[in-house]
């Protein structure tokens, strides 16, 4: 299976939260790398992986990034693959916003899709989404994985008729 999603990080710091895209991507049948990329301490290696990336057969990047959180905005200024931007609450952040703001207020014509705070897990289904419109097999996977979804909310529902709000999910 051809990897089509690069997985980066400015720091192995962030792989405590990056490994939710790679745990969710694995599970709905769809290749990544794994790689720390920093755009402040690698700026070459960065500039690099944006240039090849495509040519190496990926099709969507995801980025996670603390404090300033440069990457994905950097990479996704060199590359024409689509980039998603995961903010990463990290030890020099201020509370997370500073990267959410880094990531989310890119200029006119470098976008980023950007998902929630220390949110890779719904990165790593965006790509999945994305990959899944040309992939049958990884469009199936996601559907049945939304189906369950709903599965388990109804299930949770269920539990509220019956028992009662305080007795529904002991």
């Amino acid at each position: 299976m051809a990897i089509e999603v690069g997985i980066i990080m400015g720091s192995d710091s962030d792989l405590n939260i990056m490994q939710a895209a790679a745990d969710i991507l694995k599970e709905l049948g769809v290749a990544y790398e794994l790689t720390v990329v920093s755009a402040h301490r690698t700026p070459l290696r960065m500039v690099e992986y944006a240039q090849q990336a495509k040519a190496r057969g990926l099709k969507v990047i995801i980025a996670g990034a603390g404090g300033a959180a440069h990457l994905p905005g950097m990479v996704a200024s060199i590359t024409a693959l689509p980039v998603i931007g995961v903010p990463v609450k990290s030890s020099n952040s201020i509370d997370g916003w500073d990267s959410v703001l880094s990531i989310l207020q890119m200029p006119n014509g470098v976008p980023v899709a950007t998902v929630a705070l220390n949110a890779a897990k719904n990165a790593g289904i965006l790509a999945a989404q994305i990959i899944g419109t040309t992939n049958e097999q990884v469009g199936n996977n996601v559907e049945l994985y939304k189906q369950n979804l709903e599965k388990e909310v109804l299930v949770k529902v269920g539990n509220l008729k019956e028992k009662g709000y305080t007795n529904a999910f002991d």
